[in-house]
């Protein structure tokens, strides 16, 4: 039985569930975006962003995991749909045989180029315009708290 003191109160409730549906409905637009621009899911391309942005475009797969924040047998899935689409290759690290390097191809590199102009519409456009600046800024605060307690746990 639930404790009424335990109940969202009508604030909360509005935060809350305003929160799924703008996650909810934003995440499918930069989905549908993704898959018309370029034919990558959206954890594709956060995948693609991550090793864009790491030193000589590549990261070994338990460390993009924790960046993607996804789990290890998920990040596979990806990385061999990836890979097969030649986005991404795999490679052994030297130094350790355990360790498998996720690299950015030359033609993962230019999807990335192509879906990226899209991406951002998409984000300025659903998010970003819609909001003041000071919203922007209390939002990036607020949800920089939320995930930073729930890195955490």
């Amino acid at each position: 039985m639930t404790d009424a003191a335990d109940a969202l109160g009508p604030a909360e409730l509005r935060a809350w569930t305003a929160f799924l549906a703008a996650g909810h409905l934003l995440d499918h637009e930069i989905e549908r975006q993704l898959k018309q621009d370029g034919g990558l899911s959206h954890a594709e391309f956060e995948v693609l962003v991550r090793l864009r942005g790491a030193a000589g475009g590549r990261l070994r797969m338990s460390d993009l995991a924790r960046e993607v924040m996804i789990s290890k047998s998920r990040l596979t899935y990806q990385i061999t749909r990836l890979e097969q689409a030649g986005l991404v290759k795999r490679t052994g690290c030297e130094s350790d045989r355990r360790s498998v390097w996720a690299e950015l191809t030359e033609d993962g590199a230019a999807t990335l180029d192509r879906v990226r102009p899209g991406h951002r519409e998409v984000v300025r456009e659903a998010l970003i315009d819609v909001l003041t600046q000071a919203e922007i800024e209390l939002l990036g605060d607020a949800l920089t708290r939320v995930a930073d307690r729930l890195r955490a746990r």
